[in-house]
């Protein structure tokens, strides 16, 4: 029964890239030691520590469509880490680990630190999450991505609001990291052309900094430094 054949070896398949899923975000997950770290050191130490290694990290990355050598090198130890449009060499993108390294850079570069980290911490938990459940459990659709999918991504980015530093910890911090987790939540499930590792964060960074000024305005971000 060729019919039951292919069904088995569709699910093998989504079995074995399930699989690959959870490794390539379990690597994801060591991405959490940048906000940890920023927490208890200066912005201007963080860029010196960011700036180099994100730029390496380019630079290989761009290096493996060009250089035949590199090109070796690279798919050979990470090839199997790669999505398909990161293989692509028509379009030529930056793969998830130098676009996690540029948005921390960016995150450091343009936010209060307060800010940088709740907005980074979403990006890693919850862009986890949500690819996870979703590809395990998605089955009703929510704008280009699964509800079920989208509900983990609000649930986690909530349980980091509650669990990050706060400046006060005053009731309407928490609100504002809220409606910034919708946003966020929103933006992950956009059909949109901008990688998640971008835009996640830096819709959730805006948005808390957007709400901050208009609802307590009298708060110092800076105070965390």
């Amino acid at each position: 029964m060729p019919y039951v054949s292919d069904l088995k070896h569709l699910d093998h398949t989504a079995t074995i890239e399930y699989r690959h899923e959870v490794v390539r975000k379990g690597v994801h997950l060591l991405s959490l030691s940048i906000p940890i770290i920023y927490f208890f050191i200066s912005r201007q130490l963080a860029l010196y520590l960011l700036l180099p290694v994100t730029t390496i990290f380019i630079i290989i990355d761009t290096a493996r469509y060009y250089i035949p050598p590199v090109t070796r090198w690279f798919y050979r130890w990470f090839g199997w880490l790669l999505r398909r449009h990161e293989t692509d060499t028509n379009r030529k993108r930056l793969n998830g680990a130098s676009n996690v390294l540029i948005s921390a850079l960016l995150c450091v570069l343009l936010f209060p630190k307060i800010i940088a980290i709740n907005a980074f911490t979403i990006l890693i938990i919850s862009d986890t999450t949500s690819a996870l459940i979703g590809r395990r459990f998605g089955r009703r659709r929510f704008l280009a991505k699964s509800l079920e999918g989208s509900l983990a991504f609000f649930i986690s980015a909530v349980i980091v609001i509650f669990i990050a530093p706060k400046i006060d910890r005053l009731p309407m911090e928490y609100v504002i990291g809220i409606i910034a987790a919708a946003i966020g939540t929103i933006v992950e499930a956009l059909p949109i052309k901008i990688d998640d590792n971008l835009s996640i964060p830096l819709a959730v960074g805006l948005s808390l900094w957007g709400l901050y000024a208009l609802l307590l305005p009298a708060i110092d971000l800076t105070r965390l430094m």
